[in-house]
């Protein structure tokens, strides 16, 4: 299962990542953008992948990564339930969820 603790120091590896509020979730950026939510109360994680990863994602562990049910979901927002995730997919998800937002110099 990934927690707080893990998604934190996972996602603020990157170059220039930092952790801010977002409504009630903790959102964690890149040049102000957002790669990646988490929502402690539903323990979720929601990425931004590009249309490729998410549908290879969402096909795979269509009971762990699912698109968000709108318009978000649409543009690669997915949902990843963290207590059924394998810690080395997520790590991989939140690298290309990283990889679409930061800027290219980054990468």
């Amino acid at each position: 299962m990934i927690d707080i603790d893990t998604f934190r120091t996972l996602a603020l590896a990157f170059p220039d990542a930092t952790e801010e509020p977002h409504f009630e979730k903790t959102s964690f950026r890149v040049n102000k953008k957002i790669f990646a939510t988490f929502d402690e109360k539903n323990n979720r994680a929601v990425l931004k992948l590009n249309e490729i990863d998410q549908s290879v994602f969402c096909a795979s562990s269509e009971m762990i990564f699912y698109p968000i049910p709108n318009k978000w979901g649409e543009q690669g927002w997915t949902i990843v339930e963290l207590s059924k995730v394998r810690p080395e997919m997520f790590e991989d998800a939140l690298s290309l969820s990283y990889q679409n937002v930061a800027p290219k110099k980054k990468k």
